[in-house]
Order: C-alpha cells, then sequence, then structure tokens
C-alpha cells in the first residue's frame, strides 16, 4: 500500500521561506512523477510543480516558477517544495502526489495522495 506523508508547512510572513517534505512509502517511488499541488480556500486544486522520476526534469505553474523549487532522494523516498518570496496568495493546503505518467501537471493522472499540510503567508 502506497502512502504519502507531507510535512513542513505553518505560518510565515510575506517573502519569507518553508520548505515542504512529501515521504512516500511504495518500491516503486523512483519511477514515479511527483508532483505538488495546492488548493484555496473556495477555489479549485490547482497544479504547482512536478519532477519527473529520475529528477531531470521539473515543471512549474507560471505562478510559482523562479520562486519554487521541487527536488527529490529516491533513496529517501522523498520530495520536496522549496518556497521562496512567499505571498499571500501562496496560502492553500499543499498536497504532494504521484502518478506513473510522465511529467504529469494533470490532477486526475495522479493516482497516490498525501493528505496535505497547511501553508500560510500573512501580510
Amino acid at each position: 500500500q502506497v502512502q504519502l506523508v507531507e510535512s513542513g508547512g505553518g505560518l510565515v510572513q510575506a517573502g519569507g521561506s518553508l520548505r515542504l517534505s512529501c515521504a512516500a512509502s511504495g518500491r516503486t517511488f523512483s519511477t514515479w512523477t511527483m508532483g505538488w499541488f495546492r488548493q484555496a480556500p473556495g477555489k479549485e486544486r490547482e497544479f504547482v510543480a512536478a519532477i519527473s522520476w529520475s529528477g531531470g526534469n521539473t515543471y512549474y505553474a507560471d505562478s510559482v516558477k523562479g520562486r519554487f523549487t521541487i527536488s527529490r532522494d529516491n533513496v529517501k523516498s522523498t520530495v520536496y517544495l522549496q518556497m521562496n518570496s512567499l505571498k499571500p496568495e501562496d496560502t492553500a493546503v499543499y498536497y504532494c502526489a504521484g502518478t506513473v505518467t510522465f511529467g504529469s501537471r494533470w490532477s486526475y493522472d495522479y493516482v497516490y495522495w498525501g493528505q496535505g499540510t497547511q501553508v500560510t503567508v500573512s501580510s
């Protein structure tokens, strides 16, 4: 059974940084594309970033490009999201997810989901 567990969320002032982690169980983690999505109150879940199984390809939403960095450690079965220059509009519940579909930005491709971690950015 696959489990994804996020951590690292919290409250931060605008301009600050947070690093989210997502620890995965499952022998095939190293073959998955891993993604981060977020959902703000009253809004639909949206794509944030994704990373290919090798880490050689990364994808970002325009809204976070240049501020967020996704990375992974296949030995630790963990994916990270480094978030810098945070803005109040980044406030949301952040979810990590896994898919066998290479480089997908679409939530419907993702089979495995974590429970989410809250990120709140104050102005």
